[in-house]
């Protein structure tokens, strides 16, 4: 079995969730992530995810 579960709200400060977890939080820009795109793949165990800019700037997560 797996470790401890921790949900952090999404209202909740980013710091907020480093106090439960010692490692710094890594910082990725979006715009190196998605270098002029609009949607990026992510692979994650034997998933894929489409990462998408919304036409609002907002950023939306799909499996």
């Amino acid at each position: 079995m797996s470790g401890p579960v921790h949900i952090v709200h999404p209202s909740q400060p980013l710091k907020n969730f480093s106090a439960l977890n010692p490692q710094p939080v890594r910082t990725l820009s979006s715009r190196n992530l998605f270098e002029g795109r609009r949607e990026i793949a992510i692979e994650h165990g034997e998933s894929i995810y489409r990462l998408k800019i919304t036409r609002q700037g907002k950023l939306i997560l799909n499996k």
